[in-house]
């Protein structure tokens, strides 16, 4: 069975804002690193829309450093879901809009062969934590006080608090910290 593993960059104070991190050559190839490791990426139509088309024209245009041409030809190469009752088309070639009941999606994406499945945003995560269907959570802690911002897990409830095992930490030269848990 594949695993869901959520991503996420987050400040000291919870803040999930991507404009208040930071995004440095050593982060994107921590995070081209987790994409290789998967052939799903699943969003929300907002974090779809911050990704698409900035990283596909990054990848074409080979605009960018390194690391960033790097992480933009390992994410334009993966199959991407969206979950949208609005959106109307895609931009990207290899992504499907799904508007069916998330939880019985992600339940048949799990059984099917393949390698693991990334989740990013906020929203759908959230919605997933909340019905238990996160295997694995990777918290790249920014060294930042944003004082502002969405939240994770904002308005969600829980049926018990998750316990979660430390199973890799990394500390990164920007003063970031990446998390790796498994949810017990």
């Amino acid at each position: 069975m594949r695993n869901v593993i959520f991503a996420i960059n987050i400040t000291l104070d919870g803040c999930c804002d991507h404009t208040k991190g930071i995004a440095d050559e050593e982060l994107l190839e921590y995070y081209a690193h987790l994409l290789r490791g998967v052939d799903l990426l699943v969003f929300g139509r907002k974090t779809y829309q911050l990704m698409v088309p900035y990283w596909p024209d990054v990848a074409r245009n080979r605009s960018g450093t390194k690391a960033e041409i790097e992480f933009a030809d390992t994410f334009d190469s993966i199959n991407k879901i969206v979950f949208s009752q609005s959106l109307d088309s895609a931009e990207a070639a290899n992504t499907r809009i799904v508007r069916t009941n998330l939880r019985d999606e992600i339940l048949k994406l799990k059984k099917e062969q393949g390698k693991n499945i990334l989740i990013g945003g906020v929203a759908i995560p959230s919605q997933l934590i909340e019905l238990g269907l996160v295997d694995e959570y990777h918290f790249v802690v920014q060294p930042i006080i944003a004082g502002e911002g969405r939240r994770l897990c904002e308005g969600i409830s829980l049926p018990e608090k998750l316990q979660l095992k430390l199973i890799e930490s990394k500390i990164f030269k920007s003063g970031c910290v990446a998390l790796r848990y498994l949810n017990q």
